[in-house]
């Protein structure tokens, strides 16, 4: 059956013609064929999938990244008449069963969920129930071991579609290397003649590096922003800076509000709905702003710090001039925040030993074959953070070490919303029965009972799966109220990989080398900031695009303006005495409160003021030092550290 798109889009939409590349995805998709889409920032990516989802049969469920990101599509696709909704944290339960019960009852064509939420007993539960059309990965470059945002989460999403015999993928990005987009593609079966990547050149925004000391940023910032008109973003690093620069720039008559991830949700929905209003002109925000921020009418973007990567780079000043108007994105250029950047990466990565406590705990709590985690322990036990820990994980699924097999809440706490001989009465015969035996093996302590899995599992001979349904059907029905905790996943271990005597070394080297290749690709940010040929042209050709000017005419460099990045001062180094006084009380600090040897890792992490678990298991950030070394780079302040623990 051939499908008008023209008018589809017309009617749906209100738009009169597609985008470049957005009609060629969607027919691809209507055809049968998964998809990738590379899309420059703002270029209508999302309406591939939104049009697809219309003219597919069934469910298109969407994982998306960030909460910003799914309230915004939402919005829109409400505004269009199109029934959506996501399942999310903001949501009550009782929220949330009204979403599944509407998606069960086919009045939802598209759900949005992160990819976490996968990792959910009772959602795995319902969309297993139900029949899904699409699959659809935003910013879909997180699955890239190669991307600039890889999440590992991200790297189970083909199994999951092959879980769910999901048809159809369609992968969404605006940032792709040559080497992501292939990998993207691989992982999904994608094959080449399928991938849809637009010019990735905007005409329309002007691109200035402009080199400034850091004790000059305010005013210089100030400055340009009195010659701005229109709204923009202002970019910084720390969640502290973000509160002062807004600050500083409030006293001086701009129109500011800061921006962070620590932000509780409702102040951050309010600042985004009125900068999105135009009751605010300028946002000062860490990188937490702007995904999913659709505002056609950003006149600039300004890095009031050093971005991630040429990747966040891109994608951060992507969200200027999406209506096609002239914008300006800017840096405030130093290498003084070189440090602060590098050592996101530096503390990400796990020690040696760190990663043997982890191996060592899956061998001695390994039963039957099987290893249940709970994240946040092993994360604290170990001193690794959350992320590298996911990866790690990741890392030793990818190794044949671990299988997942499925997750389950340790807690399921629930109370009676009627009384429980009236509940049973609404039943009969061996549902009754089933019923009352989970009630009979829950304790009570005055409202809320926990429920003894393991005992009616044993008592009942029932599959457990068959006890969350019933308890999540007496919820729907508003019979309990429902509350779970402690999110456990459950892992077949196979033996022979993980009594590899390299296995520890092989993962510690992984880590390493992924080490190396972030500061690399922060080595190129600087070298890019610093180019003496076109910054557009340039930017075009690390995403692939050839089709560019050789000189675009509106960046820095072609108007004869080569930036050199500088320190504003030589870093000064504390006296080796004074180093050497701090590891000292640091170490006898963690002695007393710890068997584990502190490494000299440890002691950089400390010195450089970086957070890990075991600084704050044991208030080590309350001792006097903690970041004394913080304006260093770590690489030096590991050189040092080497040369007093030898010398000591």
């Amino acid at each position: 059956m051939s499908i008008d798109l023209q008018a589809s889009l017309k009617h749906h939409f209100g738009f009169d013609q597609f985008r470049p590349g957005q009609e060629q995805t969607i027919r691809q998709l209507l055809s049968g064929d998964s998809s990738l889409a590379i899309f420059p920032t703002g270029s209508g990516k999302s309406l591939c999938y939104q049009m697809s989802a219309l003219h597919l049969p069934h469910l298109t469920l969407v994982v998306s990244p960030l909460l910003a990101l799914m309230k915004d599509q939402l919005e829109f696709l409400a505004k269009q008449g199109i029934a959506a909704a996501s399942i999310d944290s903001t949501l009550t339960a009782e929220e949330s069963q009204g979403v599944m019960a509407k998606v069960r009852s086919g009045q939802i064509k598209i759900l949005m969920v992160s990819v976490e939420r996968f990792k959910n007993e009772r959602f795995r539960l319902f969309i297993t129930s139900v029949a899904v059309s699409l699959l659809v990965v935003d910013e879909a470059h997180c699955i890239s071991e190669w991307g600039h945002n890889f999440r590992p989460d991200y790297l189970k999403l083909p199994v999951y579609r092959q879980e769910l015999q999901i048809p159809l993928v369609l992968l969404l990005t605006a940032t792709a290397t040559e080497k992501v987009k292939t990998d993207m593609a691989a992982k999904f079966a994608i094959g080449e003649q399928h991938i849809v990547q637009t010019g990735f050149y905007r005409a329309n925004l002007d691109l200035a590096v402009l080199p400034v000391p850091s004790a000059d940023k305010d005013s210089r910032l100030l400055e340009l922003l009195q010659q701005q008109s229109g709204p923009g973003i202002v970019y910084v690093t720390l969640q502290k800076s973000a509160e002062q620069v807004a600050a500083f720039l409030s006293r001086n008559q701009i129109n500011a509000q800061a921006y962070h991830a620590g932000f509780d949700n409702e102040k951050r929905q309010q600042v985004q709905a009125d900068f999105m209003a135009g009751t605010i002109q300028v946002v000062v925000a860490t990188i937490a702003f702007g995904m999913g921020i659709d505002k056609a009418d950003i006149r600039f973007v300004i890095h009031y710090d050093l971005p991630k990567s040429i990747e966040s780079y891109s994608q951060e000043i992507g969200r200027a001039g999406r209506d096609g108007l002239p914008a300006n994105c800017t840096i405030l250029a130093n290498l003084d925040g070189l440090n602060t950047v590098e050592n996101f990466v530096f503390g990400d990565t796990p020690e040696l030993s760190s990663i043997e406590y982890v191996l060592n705990t899956i061998r001695e709590e390994c039963q039957n074959g099987q290893w249940e985690l709970q994240l946040i322990g092993l994360a604290n036990a170990s001193n690794i953070r959350q992320l590298p820990m996911k990866t790690l994980l990741v890392q030793l699924e990818l190794l044949g070490v671990l299988q997942p097999m499925y997750s389950y809440f340790a807690e399921f706490r629930y109370k009676f919303l009627l009384p429980q001989a009236e509940i049973l009465a609404m039943f009969e015969g061996e549902r009754q029965t089933f019923l009352a035996a989970i009630f009979g093996h829950s304790q009570f302590k005055k409202v809320w009972g926990s429920l003894d899995f393991e005992a009616i599992l044993q008592d009942y001979s029932c599959e457990r799966n068959r006890v969350v349904a019933a308890l999540d059907y007496l919820h729907q029905k508003q019979l309990i109220e429902l509350e779970t905790k402690r999110m456990t996943e459950v892992f077949r271990v196979k033996q022979t990989p993980l009594a590899d005597p390299k296995l520890a070394q092989q993962l510690h080297h992984y880590f390493t080398e992924k080490e190396q290749k972030e500061i690399k690709r922060i080595a190129a940010l600087v070298r890019f900031f610093e180019l003496d040929r076109c910054l557009s042209h340039n930017l075009s050709l690390y995403f692939a695009d050839e089709q560019t000017p050789e000189a675009c005419g509106h960046c820095s460099v072609c108007r004869g303006q080569v930036a050199k990045l500088e320190y504003s001062q030589d870093p000064q180094w504390p006296n080796d005495a004074k180093l050497g006084t701090i590891l000292t009380a640091l170490t006898e600090h963690l002695t007393a409160k710890t068997d584990q040897p502190l490494s000299p890792e440890s002691c950089c992490r400390f010195l450089a003021g970086i957070h890990v678990p075991l600084f704050s298991r044991h208030k080590v950030r309350q001792l006097s030092g903690f970041g004394l070394c913080g304006h260093l780079r770590y690489g030096e302040i590991r050189q040092k550290v080497q040369r007093l623990l030898a010398a000591s």
